[in-house]
């Protein structure tokens, strides 16, 4: 998948949404509990100049955190968001709103000129451009459903985008948020879910310490039926089981997921 295309829209929509809930103050952020909209945009805007930090020089190690030079904040930054304070609702500064678009339109112009397969540092045993380019437009349409979602306006998630994104779930993320808070060992438990709106079928099993898509004919506990972009958004807590179409099964199994899968 091409996924320049895919992050430039959302990033747009993201950036819209913003916008239109700030103009006299930062709404709340039902999604993300304890944040405002302000805090969101400067969330995002952080993760991003951290990847962006990693693809320019190539890093074969994470840096720093704390370095705060990886931010290349403006010289005023009075009024941005204090994450201590969250949520901050005050009038979004304009000046975090450019510093973000620039962030935005950074990444974007080194995912369209960068070889994906390119090896630099990642969290993920794929350590390339690639993964960042997957990672962070995944990561842009989650939150610019979330600002929109604070306007009471959330727009489903392509589908193809959404689709890929709960392959790389089971494929990545579920491992790693697994081994990153110590989740108990899986007992066999396996979880089908199903596109309403195309072909694709994931059938997922949890046994000791692996995660891994099975034969999709294969005995399940339960399954869910979904459009890609809610089964995305149930996996990304966003939405609750009953929002999908429906919910086939063992419900024990289901309610236990995200015991398996700790959000992070």
């Amino acid at each position: 998948m091409d996924y320049v295309p895919h992050f430039r829209r959302e990033i747009a929509a993201f950036q819209d949404a913003i916008r239109r809930a700030g103009a006299d103050g930062a709404p709340p952020v039902p999604s993300c509990p304890g944040w405002s909209t302000s805090d969101l945009l400067a969330h995002l805007g952080r993760v991003q100049r951290f990847v962006i930090h990693i693809i320019e020089r190539r890093l074969a190690a994470p840096p720093d955190p704390a370095d705060r030079a990886i931010l290349n904040l403006p010289a005023d930054t009075s009024g941005w968001p204090a994450p201590e304070h969250a949520p901050n609702q005050g009038p979004v500064p304009p000046g975090l709103v450019d510093w973000f678009a620039d962030g935005a339109s950074t990444l974007e112009t080194l995912f369209s000129s960068r070889d994906p397969d390119e090896p630099v540092w990642t969290w993920s045993p794929e350590g390339t451009v690639g993964f960042w380019s997957r990672m962070q437009t995944i990561e842009a349409a989650v939150h610019r459903w979330d600002a929109e979602n604070a306007i009471g306006a959330a727009q489903p998630i392509d589908g193809d985008l959404a689709a890929d994104a709960i392959e790389h779930t089971f494929t990545v993320m579920a491992a790693f948020r697994r081994a990153q808070s110590e989740a108990p060992a899986g007992l066999g438990e396996t979880l089908r879910f199903r596109r309403t709106d195309g072909p694709d079928v994931w059938t997922v099993q949890f046994d000791g310490d692996a995660v891994r898509l099975i034969d999709p004919t294969e005995p399940r506990h339960v399954e869910l039926f979904g459009t890609a972009s809610d089964l995305m958004l149930f996996l990304w807590r966003r939405i609750p089981a009953d929002d999908l179409h429906g919910i086939v099964g063992t419900r024990a199994v289901l309610n236990r997921y995200f015991t398996l899968v700790p959000p992070m």
